[in-house]
């Protein structure tokens, strides 16, 4: 039997993460093919693809959207972005891979949800860190029993961002610590917990009245169980990236969850046991893309669809109107 046909893929902006994200691997995944890339400055899409290979620079992002050569669109731009454009590819009959957080707030979301149902097309927000083999082990030992019954799961994605004309930290752009790193410890959260949880408080910490730079808030699942979750772009902790579940039996701690392909250490603590493992596997992003031309092809789908976006949205949204800040895009 003949190999598929690869899916064409076409970047929306020359963003920094797409060759990281995007372009390197799809290298390693035959299965996909970068065909197209489109920015703001046509100059900058040349220098873009002169750089790494794209074949096909696209004068405007409508361009790149209606190209029939063109199967799907990785939307990368900025927070507040990405309905409106993943919106117009969605109604082009492109199969979208956003970045996370997928939208300004979870109206957004759903929008963008009730769009991918209406044209048929996929729409996947791209938590990388889910296709990992360490998130299915994570998965696999809260499961498993072995930390009795849960009690609490934390989540922290903490990282040195002292840049204060950064896109992150514009509101109008969809900017604040919650949006660019507190989406990972939610979805973290989420994912290990397998239950939405309510926001019972917050504290914060401000670089403008409506852009958080430090978050913190306290969960609450409908099981009584609790949970945590910090987040931070500038703060006195310049860097923690971890997630704990905790049983009435153990505790489950993993140190960098969220790019297990650079590093990472689980560690299971019990009465009768103190284990420490790594998961191998590759790059993160290498696993989402494989993943990706799977879930569009429809052999496997993914977790991190459109109904998870809305779901990681909403929480956002309560942690915001919790804290007495502004939702963004609002």
């Amino acid at each position: 039997m003949s190999a598929p046909t690869p899916l064409r893929i076409g970047i929306l902006g020359a963003a920094r993460i797409a060759p990281m994200a995007l372009i390197r691997p799809a290298r390693a995944v035959p299965e996909v093919r970068v065909a197209a890339v489109a920015a703001r400055d046509a100059a900058r899409a040349r220098a873009f693809a002169g750089k790494h290979g794209v074949p096909k620079v696209h004068v405007s992002y409508d361009a790149l959207i209606g190209d029939p050569e063109i199967d799907a669109i990785y939307n990368p731009l900025p927070n507040a972005l990405h309905c409106d454009w993943t919106l117009r590819a969605l109604r082009a009959g492109k199969h979208v891979l956003c970045e996370k957080p997928i939208a300004s707030n979870a109206g957004e979301a759903e929008r963008m949800a009730r769009a991918a149902e209406e044209t048929g097309c996929e729409l996947v927000e791209a938590f990388h860190w889910r296709y990992h083999p360490l998130a299915t082990r994570m998965r696999e030992l809260v499961r498993s029993g072995v930390l009795g019954e849960l009690r609490r799961v934390e989540a922290s994605m903490c990282i040195p961002l002292p840049l204060p004309g950064d896109i992150r930290y514009r509101f109008e752009l969809g900017g604040g610590a919650t949006m660019d790193t507190g989406c990972y410890a939610i979805n973290l959260v989420r994912f290990l917990a397998e239950a939405e949880p309510s926001v019972e408080s917050v504290e914060v910490r401000r670089s403008s009245p409506d852009v958080d730079r430090w978050m913190r808030a306290e969960l609450r699942f409908e099981d009584g169980r609790s949970g945590r979750v910090e987040c931070s772009l500038f703060s006195a902790k310049l860097l923690a990236v971890s997630a704990r579940v905790i049983g009435s039996l153990g505790t489950l701690d993993v140190l960098n969850p969220v790019a297990p392909h650079l590093f990472h250490r689980l560690r299971l603590r019990t009465s009768g046991e103190r284990r420490s493992e790594s998961v191998p596997g590759d790059a993160s992003y290498t696993h989402q893309l494989r993943a990706f031309a799977a879930h569009v092809r429809g052999e496997e789908r993914m977790s991190t669809d459109a109904r998870d976006a809305i779901h990681n949205m909403r929480v956002i949204d309560a942690v915001y109107d919790r804290a007495g800040m502004k939702r963004r895009g609002t």
